[in-house]
């Protein structure tokens, strides 16, 4: 034990300061960032929730399906100056659960390193002032508006990548982001309800690579984004994929909310390429898709600083299944609960041959305190297409498009003093043509969590 002791301030010196050690006159390096010693910081989160759908709307199931997730984060990091190494591991766990609840390994990914990655400061590259870090190894990645690429919040799990990033904010606060990587492929072993720990896989056949820049300077003062993303995949032994080769091109523009200020957002995407109706398929189609956002929204200076928006998605469908083009949008690694209503045992919608207006109110009470309701019609983008997330096809033809109303109230409130958030929500998904031609009726959701932080 005493040669270990005596080497803790060797290593300090190592990957800290190179100069000499504590009760030493200072070094020439002293104020290099780099000249200190490592520091080292453990955190973590876990989160119990408990769902609950009655009437199961997917297609080939019935009943109510119910489930227990949890889901345990620790993160640790070691700052040694010069680079920073980072690791997360995340268990995500479902029990109480059967066949109806749908399960995939979105829910469950039992004991698997989420992150592990070094980090590389480069400050003052490309402009004096500049700020910049290199990221490689296994990351998570939130990126623009969330919609494409995330790191998911309300899941049981989030999306990990396996490669490099690189992130530039400039003295004015322009932005600019590039990587490339290989998906990680989340994996269980034997039965998903057992919750089989199995290690998650990166395949070289499945690539993402992509570039977003954003400035909050525009001509009118308000926030502008511009995006490519690039994701290619193709099958191997083990590996079915729907051959996709996309290239995604987007544009957003968005002004943050302000008390007694309107605020906005627009954003716009076009998908160009080729893949496949499923992995199933053997025909590569020309593909053509796009997604369009709109909201608006205003918060008034009144107590609970109310806020009203309006919103508005379209993701196309496709339009003719013998077409030879396949004009269903993929949202590629992004979130949908934000928008669409809680995912989970849940998650009715994403976007993809949907069209959806609808309002949203938020209110914080009192500190620590928020509540949100929503109101969403939702109807097929493209009649001929089907409702994706529950594999339901339009058996009602052209003129058979509404899905659904839904209806969302969800309340959380931060007991800031013991680290713990609390949160509670109802879903009500009122049938329309489609769901009542596939002879589904009314679902409700409910879900109650507790997330304690350490």
């Amino acid at each position: 034990m005493a040669p270990l002791l005596q080497a803790v301030p060797i290593l300090v010196a190592t990957f800290g300061c190179s100069g000499p050690l504590s009760g030493s006159a200072p070094s020439p390096q002293a104020d290099d960032p780099g000249c200190r010693p490592p520091v080292f910081s453990l955190s973590g989160d876990h989160r119990t929730r408990y769902e609950r759908l009655s009437n199961q709307f997917r297609a080939g199931l019935d009943g109510v399906a119910r489930a227990l997730m949890l889901r345990t984060r620790v993160s640790a990091e070691l700052d040694v100056g010069y680079f920073r190494l980072r690791a997360e591991l995340q268990d995500s766990r479902a029990h109480l659960a059967d066949s109806a609840a749908a399960l995939t390994t979105s829910m469950v990914n039992p004991l698997e390193l989420l992150q592990a990655h070094v980090e590389i400061p480069l400050d003052g590259l490309l402009q004096r002032g500049s700020r910049s870090i290199l990221r490689a190894g296994r990351l998570t990645m939130d990126i623009g508006s969330r919609r494409l690429i995330s790191r998911n919040r309300f899941r049981n799990t989030s999306d990990g990548f396996t490669g490099v990033e690189w992130r530039w904010t400039g003295p004015n606060d322009t932005r600019t982001r590039a990587f490339y990587t290989l998906p990680v492929e989340r994996r269980v072993s034997g039965n998903i309800l057992d919750n089989g720990p199995r290690l998650d896989k990166e395949w070289t056949n499945v690539r993402l690579w992509g570039v977003h820049f954003s400035r909050p300077d525009l001509p009118w003062g308000d926030w502008g984004e511009v995006y490519y993303y690039g994701l290619r995949e193709a099958d191997a032994p083990g590996l079915a994929t729907a051959d996709r080769h996309l290239h995604t091109i987007g544009v957003r523009f968005h002004r943050p909310a302000t008390i007694s200020g309107f605020d906005y957002e627009f954003e716009s995407a076009f998908q160009f390429g080729r893949s496949r109706a499923s992995p199933a398929a053997a025909a590569d189609l020309t593909h053509v898709a796009h997604l369009q956002h709109i909201a608006a929204g205003y918060t008034l200076a009144a107590p609970g600083t109310p806020r009203l928006q309006l919103q508005f998605d379209h993701a196309s469908g496709d339009r003719d299944p013998t077409d030879g083009r396949n004009n269903r949008f993929s949202s590629l690694y992004g979130s949908r609960s934000f928008e669409f209503g809680p995912s989970g045992i849940h998650g009715a919608f994403a976007r993809a041959n949907l069209t959806t207006p609808g309002v949203r109110l938020t209110l914080a009470p009192r500190p620590g305190v928020d509540v949100t309701g929503s109101a969403r019609g939702y109807w097929l983008a493209s009649s001929a297409d089907e409702w994706t997330t529950a594999g339901i096809a339009n058996t009602g033809g052209r003129s058979a498009r509404h899905v659904g109303t839904q209806w969302e109230l969800i309340g959380g409130w931060e007991v800031a003093a013991a680290r713990v958030r609390l949160e509670a929500g109802l879903v009500r998904l009122t049938a329309g043509e489609v769901m009542r031609n596939a002879a589904k009726g009314d679902a409700t959701y409910t879900f109650a969590q507790t997330t304690l932080s350490f």
